[in-house]
């Protein structure tokens, strides 16, 4: 095939697979959840910085898949958890899962995190308080502003906001100082899922 007649072939292909396969915001995949490379949340623009799964028991059950935005990637758990900048992670649960033991996990990773988390027990319970069961495919986000809070929405309806940088900052430590299980800090730090 002459050059001239393969140009145009080549500019016709792209441009129809273009209309095929249009370009996609999916940056992310785990265990069959995908999430988008970016979000807006609250005029602040975050993209995503890792996925990583929820693992129960010693056979690993999965539970669910989150995903952690951040105002620029990062890698270091410490920061992420100390600094005073929007961030969003979200949930999407790949089973059933009751409130009670949401409530649990939510104590345990609190009290393995925090030496002392008598300031914030009543905000502890203010998020217990909003639980409620999930089911397999749901999603529960939380999404924290400077000065606003830490706003808590369960399939996209808002359930309630905790005020608060301390609180956001012992919140995120849940998967990102001693999370329940290592592959989920793994992921959400931008390694493997």
């Amino acid at each position: 095939m002459t050059k001239s007649r393969l140009l145009p072939m080549i500019l016709f292909i792209t441009i129809f697979t273009s209309f095929i396969f249009p370009a996609s915001a999916i940056c992310g995949e785990c265990n069959d959840v995908v999430m988008t490379d970016k979000i807006t949340i609250n005029n602040d623009n975050l993209i995503l910085n890792g996925l990583g799964t929820r693992k129960a028991t010693f056979f690993k059950v999965k539970v669910y898949v989150a995903g952690l935005y951040l105002v620029e990637q990062n890698i270091n758990p410490e920061q992420i958890i100390s600094q005073d900048q929007p961030r969003h992670l979200t949930m999407k649960f790949l089973r059933n899962v009751k409130m009670k033991d949401i409530s649990k996990g939510w104590r345990e990773g609190f009290a393995k995190n925090n030496e002392d988390i008598s300031t914030l027990q009543t905000r502890i319970d203010q998020l217990n308080n909003a639980m409620q069961d999930m089911n397999k495919g749901d999603s529960m986000t939380f999404s924290y502003s400077p000065g606003t809070g830490t706003s808590i929405h369960i399939n996209q309806e808002q359930i309630t906001t905790i005020k608060g940088k301390d609180f956001a900052s012992a919140l995120i430590a849940i998967w990102l100082g001693e999370p329940p299980n290592k592959e989920i800090k793994t992921g959400l730090l931008g390694g493997k899922c």
